[in-house]
């Protein structure tokens, strides 16, 4: 009996480092697509990174489908530190993506997304509550390599410029109808404590987890300053 006890108590302790490794994860996992989305030849251009205040990645969304389909995926979002965006990027948000979709669907598809948030209003929209892509928040598949000069009207309108890689194919992505919001309760596993995402990405108020070392190193390799103004 006693022994029972014990191990009882030892699987209810492991429980929440289980989660919280479970989100380090996903964190570790947004760090490999970012890193290898960035390497992609007439990938995202990179005036368009430097002129980003946040990036939101998500890797392996779900599409299941049969007839009718909904596409889930988690992921995180990171900004730059200061007040104007101005400094290094700072410690992730964990992020909900969900959505549904029509038309003949069969079977499941994995895709990797990875979102930039053009100015500060589309932050603010998107760590304060849930948004619907193309109706509270404006986005726009984002245009690729020298697309880019091409369709500068769109970038200048848009809040969200999205990319999806699927099956090894890169590509702008259309996310219109599909609503974004901030994971709290991921949020509470990865941090150990109930903290708004507003406090972790504009407040700097905790430190990046060691799982976003990969992520963070990259984009202050790749766009260590941010050149929209």
């Amino acid at each position: 009996m006693k022994y029972v006890t014990t191990m009882l108590i030892l699987a209810l302790l492991s429980l929440p480092l289980a989660a919280q490794q479970k989100e380090q994860q996903r964190v570790q996992n947004a760090g490999v697509v970012m890193k290898e989305i960035l390497n992609i030849p007439d990938g995202i251009p990179q005036q368009l990174l430097d002129k980003a205040e946040c990036v939101i990645v998500l890797p392996s969304v779900m599409k299941l489908a049969f007839g009718f389909g909904g596409s889930y995926g988690r992921g995180v979002m990171t900004c730059r530190s200061g007040g104007e965006f101005s400094g290094s990027w700072g410690a992730p948000a964990m992020m909900a993506l969900e959505g549904g979709s029509f038309g003949l669907q069969i079977g499941g598809q994995a895709t990797d997304y990875v979102l930039l948030v053009m100015n500060p209003r589309g932050a603010d929209s998107i760590l304060s509550s849930r948004v619907k892509l193309g109706a509270g928040i404006s986005a726009s598949a984002g245009p690729k390599g020298r697309d880019a000069i091409a369709a500068t009207d769109v970038v200048l309108r848009a809040e969200i410029l999205s990319y999806s890689r699927s099956r090894g194919l890169f590509a702008g992505a259309f996310l219109d109808g599909s609503t974004l919001r901030p994971d709290n309760e991921a949020n509470k596993k990865l941090y150990h404590r109930r903290i708004g995402p507003k406090e972790i990405v504009l407040a700097g108020k905790i430190s990046p987890p060691s799982a976003a070392e990969q992520l963070l190193s990259e984009l202050n390799k790749r766009s260590p300053k941010n050149l929209s103004s």
